[in-house]
């Protein structure tokens, strides 16, 4: 994992565990790694993580399990979901600001957005 100048480290960890859960990759009572694990995977402080994990579990995403540590929660990819909205939705006058500076038009960023596999088809891949 690369990660961006531009937003907190435990943010991006969070952001990362979300996308596993929205692909699939984490499923609901799945076990996760330790904070100690996934720091060293990660080349990041424990600290960090914790960091992260508590972001999660606090937007209810991942819970803790005494003695066995952190598991995915029943309803982990709706909550995933509304916090990945949320966080989006946030950055969206940054980037209508952004279009605007550039003289771009939404057809533009439609044309963009259909060359992506999947087009606006969700359930595409």
């Amino acid at each position: 994992m690369e990660f961006r100048q531009d937003k907190p480290i435990y943010e991006q960890i969070a952001e990362y565990v979300c996308e596993k859960v929205l692909n699939g990759e984490h499923k609901p009572e799945d076990k996760i790694p330790s904070v100690r694990e996934f720091g060293m995977q990660l080349a990041v402080n424990p600290n960090t993580v914790m960091r992260a994990y508590e972001h999660l579990e606090r937007n209810g995403i991942i819970y803790s399990k005494r003695g066995i540590g952190f598991l995915i929660s029943p309803d982990s990819r709706q909550r995933a979901m509304d916090l990945m909205r949320e966080e989006f939705l946030q950055a969206v006058p940054a980037f209508l600001n952004r279009m605007k500076l550039l003289g771009l038009r939404f057809e533009e960023l439609q044309q963009a957005f259909d060359k992506q596999p999947g087009g606006l088809d969700p359930a595409k891949p």
